[in-house]
């Protein structure tokens, strides 16, 4: 599938625009359209039902080690400063770009590529960002850095494959993106990646805060609120759905990366003896939620972290991966992290914790005269109430991109067949093939022709269905051209209101993957629909 055919697609159809398109967009940031809206809510609430409020809490869970409760939170986007200090982001949360002098445009330092390559004694290293086509945009960099047409390729001699920008020691010889001489590019400097804003009217370093770059925290720092409200028992989690704010160097491909977007968290609460077996259950269950929302298995992993890649607080880590199109071939890109957070978060918080790789602005010591972080001070460990035993709880976090889903099941739904028109002649149709509970609009009702009453009779059903379902009544054009405008659009089922109809009052409705079609009683349609799209 070729990528562009779906950016085309969803602006077309209405699922996601350019913010602020009007003056020119804003790069980093995307709207989403009538259509797109509802394809993401139901991505949401997908995740909401199977994940918090609809799996039975009184019983083992099939592949649990025990029976768990689920419970919801919405924290604010901005919280006291000194949490992202003892959460590490204030530290750490940075990523290293690096500048070309001569174009005057920003690159992260691990998003750029490149390729050794030798003319008599001239021996540069092509770069180029990363992504589908680098290859031919570094053979087209090359050519035009030593003045040679297409025909006088074999004149390059090639020296390696592609490699990372950050395996290089010196760029002295290092040609940049669009770069018509080498040595622009500038070294690697970290760049913190939260957005800083100014609360109240001090403008000053006293009233400045931060826009979350990730919903956990006020996940973690409510533990105790929860505990104490709730009652629930270990093992639990909390959920959140919300968003979240990176300020991303080069943000890139589609919605894929962004500097505002969606996350689906949850901090699953466990005690520290059984946080290896919840981790493989929830690794497990998270990777099964895609599948069965139609996402192919050929295209999805499962990946374990290895040990360098681990943050210093895990014991395991796991990501979900999707072959998006716009990777390279071979390449996924994530959707979800699985992480092994011990009892880091918690004790962060309660106790603050020295990291050798921090630089805090605001230190104390500990009873040995050693700096720390400055926590809450708040006691966030558990009680059992059976036991009687006090611990700080691990933690296992499944964490999804609500955005990143959503591409994921555009990419994996678009497809192009060929389906009969009005006169039965076989045509290249667009649909995209999403899962039922996902379809923006479940269905589509048409009056065959706009008289004999059978626009009233589907105003009727409309009408009863629009109870239950987000659907659409569409009476303009030839039904043929309606059924490719609601393909195009995912709808799953089609209900047509024709002359036999108005005599024994059934309709046809139309799948739009098989291109079956069956006729029905009307007042079958709200009971067929939801069998078939909840």
């Amino acid at each position: 599938m070729e990528m562009d055919k779906l950016v085309s697609l969803c602006k077309r159809r209405g699922f996601l625009f350019q913010s602020s398109e009007i003056y020119g967009g804003l790069n980093g940031f995307w709207d989403y359209g009538p259509l797109g809206v509802e394809l993401k809510r139901n991505v949401k609430e997908s995740w909401w039902r199977d994940m918090i409020s609809g799996h039975n809490d009184r019983s083992t869970i099939p592949g649990a080690p025990s029976a768990y409760e689920m419970s919801g939170l919405d924290s604010t986007i901005i919280m006291h400063p000194q949490i992202w200090k003892c959460s590490g982001h204030y530290d750490l949360f940075h990523d290293f770009m690096v500048d070309c002098r001569e174009t005057k445009r920003r690159f992260r330092h691990d998003q750029v590529c490149g390729r050794w390559v030798k003319r008599g004694d001239q021996r540069v290293f092509v770069a180029a960002e990363e992504g589908e086509q680098q290859e031919e945009v570094i053979q087209k960099q090359a050519l035009k850095f030593f003045q040679l047409r297409n025909k006088d390729a074999e004149q390059l001699q090639w020296d390696g494959p592609v490699v990372s920008l950050t395996t290089l020691d010196s760029f002295e010889a290092v040609l940049g993106p669009d770069a018509k001489t080498v040595g622009t590019l500038t070294p690697p400097r970290e760049f913190n990646l939260m957005f800083k804003t100014f609360v109240g009217a001090l403008s000053g370093e006293e009233g400045a805060a931060y826009l979350r770059p990730e919903t956990a925290q006020g996940i973690f720092v409510n533990f105790k609120n929860v505990v104490d409200s709730t009652r629930m028992r270990i093992p639990f989690g909390i959920a959140q759905i919300g968003k979240s704010f990176r300020n991303e160097i080069t943000p890139r491909n589609f919605t894929f990366r962004s500097r505002e977007f969606e996350q689906m968290e949850i901090e699953f609460f466990c005690h520290p003896t059984q946080s290896p077996a919840w981790y493989q259950y929830w690794r497990d269950r998270r990777y099964r939620w895609y599948t069965d929302l139609g996402l192919s298995s050929d295209r999805l992993r499962l990946r374990d972290h290895h040990t360098e890649e681990l943050s210093h607080y895990s014991t395991g880590t796991a990501d979900i991966e999707y072959a998006f199109p716009f990777l390279p071939a071979g390449s996924f890109g994530e959707l979800e992290g699985i992480a092994h957070r011990g009892d880091f978060d918690l004790r962060s918080h309660m106790e603050g914790k020295l990291d050798p790789h921090t630089r805090p602005l605001e230190v104390e010591k500990d009873a040995h005269g050693q700096p720390r972080w400055r926590g809450s001070g708040k006691d966030l460990s558990y009680r059992d109430d059976l036991t009687n035993e006090r611990f700080v709880p691990h933690v296992i976090e499944p964490s999804a991109g609500a955005d990143r889903a959503t591409l994921a099941f555009l990419c994996e739904a678009y497809c192009e067949d060929e389906a009969p028109d009005d006169s039965g002649q076989l045509q290249t149709r667009v649909v995209l093939k999403l899962h039922p509970r996902l379809a923006p609009v479940k269905a589509a009702i048409f009056p065959l022709v706009k008289k004999d009453g059978m626009p009233e009779l589907a105003d009727e059903i409309y009408g009863e269905l629009k109870r239950s379902f987000n659907v659409f009544y569409d009476e303009k054009g030839a039904v043929g051209r309606r059924y490719r405008r609601q393909d195009e659009a995912g709808t799953p089922y089609c209900i047509t209101v024709d002359g036999q109809s108005l005599k024994d009052r059934t309709v046809t409705i139309r799948d739009r993957d098989t291109l079956e079609q069956v006729r029905v009683k009307i007042e079958d349609c709200t009971s067929l629909l939801r069998d078939r799209v909840t």
